[in-house]
């Protein structure tokens, strides 16, 4: 190692000897993301297996709901920023709808927002209540 560059090892950090740690400027943060989707009425029994091949297949969603024209998804993304979080919703339901057999639905609504946000609205009786049952439910 070159003296002065820090070194990383199962996420610890090395610093050489008279050097300072500087924080790296943008951590990834949590952010909820609730995307909905709509179109054509499809039969309930496709569009649950196709979500819940799409809960196999990115294990970090924690709750779809449905019905036969639109449904919600509702997860936690880590992401730098707002823009890199918001972009990641709008391409789930594209990239994944040939592999998890979803509609061809297009979406009509996302909103992201903080952890510290989510977590304030819960506390104060408003907003996405937890997702709770985790898992694809109907509306």
């Amino acid at each position: 190692m070159r003296p002065g560059a820090a070194a990383s090892r199962g996420g610890l950090t090395s610093v050489a000897a008279g050097d300072s740690y500087e924080q790296p400027a943008e951590l990834p943060r949590l952010w909820h993301v609730t995307l909905s989707v709509a179109g054509r009425e499809v039969p309930l029994k496709d569009l649950r297996r196709g979500l819940e091949q799409l809960a196999h297949d990115h294990p970090f969603l924690l709750t779809s709901r449905y019905a036969n024209d639109h449904a919600e998804i509702r997860y936690w993304e880590e992401a730098r920023d707002l823009h890199d979080a918001a972009a990641v919703a709008l391409r789930l339901w594209g990239e994944h709808r040939q592999t998890a057999g979803l509609p061809a639905w297009e979406i009509v609504g996302l909103e992201v927002i903080d952890r510290e946000t989510y977590h304030q609205r819960v506390a104060e009786g408003y907003g996405p209540p937890p997702a709770v049952p985790v898992g694809v439910h109907p509306f």
